[in-house]
């Protein structure tokens, strides 16, 4: 017998909202609200795409993963596991990471929350949070607190240049860098409880996330969602936010990560510390480095009406195969179809591919992501 699909906080109120659903690593989760929802019109993937880049929008993505590690030696310990270096940041930021095998193939990416040397927290996504857990179990021999909160906490997410300013409206005024967080009480919710607040997000535009208590997230959201209609926001689901990251060309594990793809292949070597003196999977993508990566991420800005699509071939001037899609979408913002795709490193930007459209050609031209500015800062 198949599991049950696993439901958010708000999964009624998705429901009831009319949002079209489906499953995210086990996970019921809105992909677009095709319908009026109360007095704001939400109308598809493609206005609330816009929304995110023009104002501001709000999505609930509780599904990713929490997991905490509390304990004397725990910075020691969480920096010989991931590839990043936890002691570039201080207490109160967060840092992108990954976790690979032996290999160098990556289990997961996450964000790391520091707050301070012996408490960190993590959000790995939703369908690997218990494969990061089990990882860090497996090598936990410094009796660290090590606890699975998957469900401890929901996060709701604020994107858009109208970020600041539509939660200020609500009384939660913070002034935090880029990849900084902390701890509030909102003004009129505090029987909410300690809400975190960081600056971070997967749009590629200013914003942010919260993560309330689980059984609070519901409260908290209703009392965002009432606020929406000043700002012509719109709630969004995570068909825009797959559009919003790949106009960025932020990886999506299972497409641009995977444990058959390193974070060098990836363009993600930036989040690999390789001068540390040691972390899971460092002896493989040393060597990797050293021998050359046997493909690169690229992005691909469609030529004509052709739309990028995950598993495609993508062709050189002689149709040989060169390439594979691993992401693609049509752009809202560029109004043409752009993708993502590992392809041979000898490859430069700016040359002319093609990419296999179920037996017809498309042209497309290299790029190096992103595909529109970032707003991030």
């Amino acid at each position: 017998m198949e599991n049950a699909a696993l439901e958010s906080p708000l999964y009624n109120w998705h429901i009831n909202a009319g949002a079209k659903m489906a499953d995210f690593g086990g996970w019921q989760m809105p992909i677009e609200y095709g319908n009026e929802i109360g007095a704001i019109s939400a109308g598809g993937v493609i206005a609330e795409h816009t929304a995110v880049r023009t104002s501001v929008g709000i999505f609930e993505v509780s599904h990713l993963g929490k997991i905490e590690v509390k304990g004397q030696a725990a910075l020691l310990f969480l920096n010989k596991i991931i590839t990043n270096d936890l002691n570039k940041i201080g207490h109160g930021n967060a840092q992108y990471n990954l976790l690979c095998d032996q290999t160098g193939g990556v289990i997961d990416d996450l964000i790391v929350y520091r707050y301070s040397d012996d408490h960190f927290f993590l959000i790995p996504n939703a369908a690997n949070c218990a494969s990061v857990y089990d990882v860090l179990v497996a090598a936990n021999d410094l009796g660290l607190e090590i606890t699975n909160a998957h469900k401890d906490y929901g996060v709701l997410a604020v994107q858009g240049p109208n970020s600041a300013q539509y939660l200020a409206n609500l009384g939660i005024e913070v002034d935090l860098d880029y990849m900084a967080f902390t701890e509030i009480t909102i003004p009129g919710k505090e029987h909410l409880g300690k809400v975190v607040i960081c600056r971070t997000g997967y749009t590629g535009e200013f914003g942010y996330e919260l993560l309330p208590a689980w059984g609070s997230a519901q409260e908290l959201w209703e009392y965002m969602f009432a606020a929406l209609g000043k700002f012509d926001g719109r709630v969004c689901g995570l068909g825009s936010r797959d559009t919003l990251r790949t106009e960025m060309g932020y990886p999506l594990h299972g497409h641009e990560l995977s444990l058959e793809i390193t974070p060098l292949q990836a363009s993600a070597g930036w989040a690999v510390a390789l001068g540390k003196d040691d972390f899971h999977g460092k002896g493989a993508l040393v060597g990797e480095k050293e021998k050359g990566v046997s493909r690169i991420l690229r992005g691909l800005l469609s030529q004509d009406r052709g739309i990028p699509r995950a598993g495609m071939n993508v062709l050189d001037s002689n149709d040989q195969v060169v390439g594979t899609v691993t992401s693609g979408t049509f752009s809202p913002t560029l109004k043409a179809g752009i993708g993502l795709a590992l392809i041979k490193p000898d490859i430069a930007v700016g040359a002319a591919l093609k990419i296999d459209v179920r037996g017809r050609t498309s042209d497309v031209l290299v790029t190096k992501p992103p595909f529109v500015p970032s707003h991030v800062r």
